[in-house]
């Protein structure tokens, strides 16, 4: 009998669901939609409602696309977006939309447990910065303004806690999750009593922590009308959007390193402990696989800034791709390519939208830096790829003070151009391994995750099965060494602005 794995996708645009069979390939995927409401100019909202209708239609319609037998399933398991709050009632009920990850009404909340914990104390216990970003911070903003909410609150959630529940009928949550929750204490996997304690927060409001393979019932009757699923399919927690791509990018042990180079981008490696760095300069996630852990620095625009160069500098690319049925990239990865390793002087700062690591800095903005009249555009456009990329080999460094890494496997949309890969292999000065689906690491470590839960897989050195290796780039040795004066002036050109770009900024 053929054994499936159903794995869930929660993004932040829509649910994926993907089917795997149990050797690891890909068979289908289905993707739906939902809405996301920004208002009041910092707040993000949800429907989680939304988030169960399009887990219904996704999943009943690969089910019936694929034409299998859904008793076939072996496990269902998730992906999903991390840092928000859900209020539901005891019967599972949500009370308001979901505060999503991107919310950050919650700064005057941040700002209360920073007067009796330092940051630095809070680093050294949940991993993380204390910001309006995380869950604690949005569940006392509740509290505070919406008192009649916050009291008929029984579980704060995140998107695929609240989906586990209405399969299952259980309030769960995992590690990675419980970390997303800004309370967690990292080095016992436990809620932290003393955060909690200074949020002035109800701690029985908070789910059960329990391991990302924790299988947390079967899918009820009700659920599996709505679904298409089989009653009793086992429904396996998975983890966090952020951590699951660890498992689907092969990140599985310690050294091995993933970057993902989307809108905003991000390096996280796998560590036998927490890497804390003294500036603070990166946060550490509890790992999906046991006992480890996966520490991780991300930026904000870093596919977003080459977007930005295609729709504003490139429009003649545009224009040509148009005209001939290609894609504006392939036009400027042709003017990239005649540029040098440098840009021949030409330094991008790439904080289009203030920075997360390694600047920690909302105020920061991004720069052309060095221009000359013999400059012409092909530096400027290679210079945006190197300045996206040596900020995120500031994050790397960090980390290889106490892992080493050799290897980079990169996926996402920017893991797309040859061009760009090379950059990185040569900044990075590591070896870039580039998957044939560049796009499904969460996907992949959800399944993954959900065959660990069942028993269908030993361990999680399974995902060998499922990750597949297409291109390899090496570092160019000239090259590599030709970057280092380079990225010293980057940050030496960051730390030159950085009170200019709070002047701007009032």
């Amino acid at each position: 009998m053929a054994k499936y794995i159903l794995a869930h996708d929660l993004g932040t645009s829509g649910d994926k669901a993907t089917l795997f069979s149990e050797d690891g390939k890909m068979l289908g995927s289905e993707v739906t939609g939902y809405e996301t409401f920004y208002f009041n100019s910092t707040w993000a909202e949800q429907d989680a409602l939304d988030w169960w209708k399009a887990v219904c239609n996704s999943s009943r319609s690969l089910i019936n696309t694929l034409k299998i037998d859904a008793s076939d399933i072996a496990a269902v398991s998730f992906s999903g977006q991390m840092m928000g709050c859900l209020c539901v009632d005891q019967y599972g009920n949500p009370l308001r939309r979901s505060i999503i990850w991107a919310d950050q009404r919650a700064q005057k909340q941040a700002a209360q447990i920073s007067e009796h914990i330092s940051q630095k104390d809070f680093y050294h216990i949940a991993g993380h910065r204390n910001t309006a970003s995380y869950g604690i911070q949005k569940l006392m903003w509740v509290r505070d303004n919406e008192p009649e909410i916050y009291e008929r609150t029984y579980k704060s959630l995140n998107a695929k806690d609240f989906i586990v529940y209405r399969l299952t009928g259980k309030f769960y949550t995992e590690y990675s999750d419980g970390n997303s929750n800004g309370c967690f204490d990292l080095l016992n996997l436990k809620w932290s009593d003393q955060i909690i304690e200074y949020a002035g927060i109800d701690p029985g409001k908070l789910p059960e922590l329990k391991p990302s393979t924790f299988v947390a019932g079967g899918v009820t009757r009700e659920a599996a009308e709505a679904t298409g699923l089989a009653v009793g399919t086992p429904v396996v927690l998975g983890g966090g959007d952020g951590v699951t791509a660890n498992v689907g990018a092969g990140s599985v042990s310690p050294g091995k390193t993933y970057c993902c180079m989307g809108t905003s981008a991000w390096i996280t490696t796998t560590s036998e402990k927490p890497v804390f760095d003294r500036e603070m300069r990166t946060v550490t996630w509890a790992h999906i696989v046991p006992g480890l852990y996966a520490p991780n620095g991300t930026m904000q625009c870093a596919g977003g800034a080459y977007s930005w160069l295609k729709s504003t500098i490139c429009t003649m690319e545009a224009y040509n791709a148009r005209l001939h049925g290609k894609s504006p990239y392939d036009y400027m990865n042709e003017q990239i390519q005649k540029s040098p390793v440098g840009s021949n002087g030409v330094i991008f700062l790439p904080y289009l939208l203030g920075e997360r690591a390694p600047r920690w800095n909302p105020n920061a903005r991004g720069a052309f830096i060095g221009l000359k009249s013999e400059n012409q555009r092909c530096d400027i456009l290679r210079s945006v790829l190197e300045g996206v990329t040596m900020n995120l080999s500031i994050v790397l460094e960090i980390l290889r003070k106490q892992v080493e890494i050799n290897e980079i496997v990169v996926i996402g949309g920017g893991a797309k151009g040859a061009v760009w890969r090379q950059i990185m292999a040569d900044i990075y000065n590591a070896k870039i391994l580039v998957p044939t689906l560049l796009e499904e690491a969460g996907s992949m470590g959800a399944a993954v995750t959900g065959g660990v839960g069942v028993g269908l897989f030993k361990d999680f050195n399974v995902i060998d099965k499922f990750l597949e290796i297409n291109t390899v780039h090496m570092p160019d040795k000239d090259a590599a060494a030709a970057y280092q004066p380079v990225k010293e002036l980057f940050d030496d050109c960051y730390f030159a602005l950085e009170k200019v770009f709070t002047k701007m900024s009032k």
